[in-house]
C-alpha cells in the first residue's frame, strides 16, 4: 500500500476533528471502593512459613521533636528522597504470624482495638486482618513480644479487655519485663510519655496475663526455630529474632529501625522513641553491618507493607531493597 505523506497528514487531520471521548456521560462499571483488600503476605523461610499481618499506617506531621538530631530540611530531604511528602511522617505496623508445622507463634500484636477505635480504622487492624488470612486467635500457641510499646503489646486484649489470644503462652524479653514491672523503675519515670508507657504496661500485663507470661533470656530459641538476639537502645530489653529452617534464614528486627527512608538510610539519627539513643544507633550501625555481610533477609515491623527485604551499604546509611513479591508459596 502506498501512503503518501499528503495521505498520512490528512488522516491526522481528520482524526484531530474526531473527539476522543464521547459526549455522553460516562458510567463507571462499578461503585468506587471504600477500603483495601485485608493486608497479609506469607514467604517461606526453609519448611517455616511466614505470615506477614499488617496493623495498618498512621500518618502525623513531623514534630521537631520527632528526630532531635536532625534538621527538619535534611529529614524533609530524605522525604523527598524516597518520594514521601514533607512534613509529614507515616509509621507502618506489621505483626507477624509464624507457622512452623507444629506451632503458631505471634510475634507483636500491633496497636489494639483501642487504637482501631481511636484512628478509625487506620491501625488496630491486626486482629481482622489476621482472620482474614485464615488464622483463628484461639489456634495461637505462643505469642512472642519484642518490646513493651503500646503498638507491640495493645494487641494482646480484645475491646472488651479479655485475652486476644486465649490458649497461648505470652513470651516476653526478661530484662524488658524487669524493667517496666520494676516499682522504683515506676515512680522514677519523668515526662508523660515514660509515666504513661508504664502505666499501660501494667493495664495490659494485669489483666489476667501475668500467669501467662514467662520471661525468656537472649541467645536461646524462644519457639522452633525462633532465636532471641538483643538488640537494646530502643528500650532496655529490646529484642530482635533470627529465624531459621535447613539453610534458610530472616532476621526479624522489630524496631532496630523505623521508617527505613530516614533511619536506614540516616542510621546516627535518634528517634524519639528510642530510649537510649547513643546505643540504639550503634545496634542499627551492628545489626545492619551484620545483614549486609550475610545478605539475610530482613523483616521489619515498622517497613512499609509487606516489609521485608535486603540491606545494602548506601554511603554512610544503608538501603533496604525490597524482597520480590511472589504470587506463590
Amino acid at each position: 500500500m502506498d501512503l503518501s505523506r499528503r495521505h498520512a497528514l490528512a488522516g491526522a487531520a481528520a482524526l484531530a476533528a474526531t473527539p476522543l471521548l464521547s459526549s455522553a456521560p460516562a458510567k463507571a462499571a462499578a461503585p468506587l471502593a471504600d477500603k483495601q483488600a485485608p493486608s497479609f503476605y506469607r514467604y517461606k523461610v526453609g519448611d517455616i512459613q511466614v505470615n506477614a499481618i499488617s496493623d495498618g499506617a498512621a500518618t502525623f506531621p513531623l514534630a521537631d521533636t520527632y528526630i532531635p538530631n536532625a534538621k527538619r530540611d535534611d529529614i524533609n530531604a530524605a522525604l523527598a528522597k524516597a518520594f514521601l511528602p514533607k512534613d509529614q511522617i507515616t509509621n507502618f505496623y506489621a505483626p507477624l504470624v509464624i507457622n512452623t508445622g507444629g506451632k503458631l507463634v505471634v510475634i507483636d500484636t500491633g496497636n489494639g482495638p483501642g487504637a482501631f477505635a481511636a484512628t478509625k480504622g487506620n491501625v488496630g487492624q491486626f486482629a481482622t486482618n489476621m482472620m482474614a488470612a485464615g488464622i483463628d486467635p484461639k489456634m495461637i500457641d505462643m505469642v512472642v513480644i519484642s518490646h513493651f510499646h503500646g503498638d507491640h503489646v495493645n494487641g494482646l486484649l480484645t475491646a472488651d479487655g479479655v485475652l486476644a489470644f486465649p490458649n497461648a503462652e505470652v513470651l516476653v524479653p526478661a530484662t524488658e519485663w524487669k524493667f517496666w514491672m520494676d516499682d522504683g523503675e515506676m515512680s522514677r519515670a519523668t515526662g508523660d510519655r515514660m509515666t504513661g508507657l508504664f502505666k499501660n504496661n501494667r493495664r495490659v500485663f494485669e489483666a489476667g496475663l501475668k500467669k501467662k507470661v514467662t520471661p525468656y533470656e537472649w541467645g536461646k530459641d524462644v519457639a522452633p526455630g525462633l532465636l532471641a538476639v538483643a538488640s537494646i537502645g530502643h528500650t532496655p530489653g529490646h529484642t530482635s529474632y533470627v529465624l531459621s529452617s535447613g539453610s534458610d534464614k530472616v532476621f526479624i528486627q522489630s524496631d532496630v529501625t523505623n521508617h527505613p527512608a530516614l533511619f536506614a538510610t540516616h542510621p546516627d539519627w535518634q528517634i524519639m522513641f528510642d530510649q537510649d539513643p547513643a546505643q540504639a544507633a550503634a545496634t542499627r550501625h551492628k545489626v545492619y553491618d551484620m545483614l549486609v555481610a550475610d545478605r539475610m533477609r530482613v523483616q521489619g515491623f515498622h517497613y512499609p507493607f509487606p516489609a521485608n527485604g535486603f540491606i545494602e551499604k548506601d554511603g554512610n546509611g544503608y538501603r533496604v531493597v525490597p524482597a520480590p513479591w511472589s504470587p506463590v508459596l
